[in-house]
Formats: structure tokens, C-alpha cells, sequence
């Protein structure tokens, strides 16, 4: 990427070129993604066999190969963008930072698995999990539906709100700022986010909200962010997921209750931690029937 130098005094544009330590972590990347997409497609490949005619294996394992390419070659694109975002501006012998090497074989992997798993029916894509929080609550709940899950839970100010357009399904949790606002109910990044998320193209995408509350001490306005983080993302058109029904909860009023069901999950921290699990577990079965792609 191009970078700012100056060298005595004077300000230029100087692209730095990929150091040998780049080179070796990319094709590193490469090899491992082609791996995993030879990996899924291989076991697509026994299925198919299992049910078309040999006279169709060639056009079948013609269009597997294209496939193949196009997972290596979104692998690269990811390795190289991230490596190269993240070398030394003058490509010593320490170019590439550890973490950056980390991050760059996560992120190629999950493009290359992907691009591999594009229109395979049974094959798990991508999801994200994010939170937003005030006590930590909405975080340990995050946790529970990502042990129920398999989902690696992640602070949604760790992102960008653009990001969540990259995603093959989201659940996302918030908080309630307990004040009865009409916008902003959260306190949390998840607030400073939600016109650009409006604006984002997510149409058709599952998204699944859940939320935290205090049904004793605020009890008139028990998990009112839910509600406001649901039209946002329908808003963008998503396809919402995980309406669930409020008998069982001890509250008042709840702006996250339309047509008899709450908007998502509404967990209780405070006085209800113990049926936290039940929840989850009844909440994240029901997710998968309703098509969250989820293993």
C-alpha cells in the first residue's frame, strides 16, 4: 500500500514492496486455504457422486476446479492486503509483525473456505458473533451462544460497522441503557453505528438479535435495545431471525415486543442468570431451523 515517507525533508509516495518474510507467509496462506477448499469440495465431491449419472462427473468436477481457483485467489487477495497493511514501512528483516501473520491466515482462510463454499448447500459459511457492552453482562452472554455455537464472540468496536456486510449470517448482542430513550438505547459502539448499518446492503442476510436486561430494577423498559437493533438491520434487509415468547419473563413494558414476541433473545443478567443456559441452548436450536448457517 502506498505510504507516506519523508526522507530529508522531502515528502513522497513510496510503495514498499513485499519483503521474502511476506512472500513466504502468503504462500504459506495459500497453500493451507487451497487445502481447506480441496478439503470441502472433496467431500461435495462424494455427495455429488452419490447422486448424478458418470456422465455428468466431468462438467461436475470442472465447475469444483473453478472453484478451487477462486478460493485460492480470495485467500492471496486477503494475505497480501493484510501482510502489506501491516509490514515494516521499510521492509526490514522484522517486516512482518506475529500478530499480523495471525491475523492475515485467519482472515484468508475464512475467504478462501467461503469462496469454496459458495453454493454448497450443506457446507457451514461464515458468522459472526458480536457484542456490545456496558458491565460485561452482554459479554458473557456472548460467550454462552459461542459455546452453544462454535462462534468466537468479538467486541463489535473491534470492527467497523462496513465489515458486518461480509458476514453469511450475524447475531449480535446489546445492552439496554436503562433511560426509556426512543434511540440510542445501548450506550455501546453498537449506538454510534446504527445510520451506517441502515445504510448497508444486507439483503436477505440472517441476523438474530440478543439482548440484556434488568426485568426488577427496570422492568418498564426490560431489553428496549433489541428492538431498536432489529430495525436497524432490517432496515439494511435482513432477514430477521429468533423471535422469541415472553412468557417465562417477569417485566412490565418492553419497546422489543411486537405481535406477542420479543424481537430476539432477551436474557436477564441480574436476576434470571440461572435459565441464562436453557436460553441460549432453546434460542441458538432454534436459529439453525430457522436457516442461520450454523453446524
Amino acid at each position: 500500500m502506498p505510504q507516506e515517507a519523508n526522507v530529508l525533508g522531502y515528502t513522497s509516495l513510496e510503495v514498499t514492496p513485499p519483503s521474502k518474510t511476506s512472500c513466504k507467509v502468503i504462500a504459506l496462506v495459500s497453500l493451507v486455504v487451497s487445502a481447506m477448499g480441496c478439503a470441502v469440495l472433496y467431500s461435495q465431491t462424494g455427495q455429488l457422486a452419490s447422486v448424478q449419472p458418470a456422465t455428468n462427473m466431468a462438467q461436475a468436477m470442472q465447475s469444483m476446479r473453478g472453484q478451487i481457483q477462486q478460493a485460492r485467489a480470495n485467500a492471496m487477495a486477503a494475505a497480501v492486503a493484510n501482510v502489506r497493511a501491516h509490514a515494516h514501512p521499510l521492509g526490514s528483516s522484522a517486516a512482518i509483525k506475529p500478530w499480523a501473520y495471525a491475523s492475515a491466515m485467519k482472515f484468508a482462510q475464512q475467504d478462501g473456505a467461503r469462496a469454496g463454499c459458495r453454493g454448497q448447500s450443506t457446507c457451514v459459511r461464515a458468522v459472526g458473533l458480536f457484542f456490545g457492552t456496558q458491565a460485561g453482562k452482554t459479554e458473557g452472554a456472548a460467550d454462552e451462544i459461542g459455546t452453544a455455537t462454535g462462534l468466537s464472540p468479538s467486541d463489535i468496536g473491534d470492527i467497523s460497522a462496513a465489515d458486518l456486510a461480509g458476514y453469511d449470517g450475524i447475531i449480535a448482542g446489546v445492552p439496554t441503557w436503562h433511560t426509556g430513550a426512543d434511540e440510542q438505547r445501548s450506550g455501546t459502539v453498537w449506538d454510534d453505528y446504527l445510520e451506517e448499518i441502515r445504510g448497508l446492503d444486507l439483503a436477505g442476510k440472517p441476523v438474530a438479535i440478543f439482548g440484556l436486561g434488568d426485568s426488577a430494577s427496570y422492568g418498564d423498559n426490560f431489553c428496549d435495545a433489541i428492538e431498536e437493533l432489529h430495525s436497524t438491520f432490517e432496515a439494511a434487509g435482513a432477514k430477521m431471525l429468533g423471535y422469541t415468547d415472553p412468557s417465562g419473563y417477569e417485566y412490565q413494558e418492553s419497546k422489543s415486543v411486537k405481535d406477542g414476541k420479543f424481537l430476539g433473545l432477551p436474557l436477564d443478567g441480574d436476576n434470571e442468570d440461572d435459565q441464562t443456559p436453557d436460553r441460549v441452548k432453546a434460542w441458538v436450536d432454534q436459529l439453525k431451523s430457522e436457516g442461520m448457517p450454523l453446524e
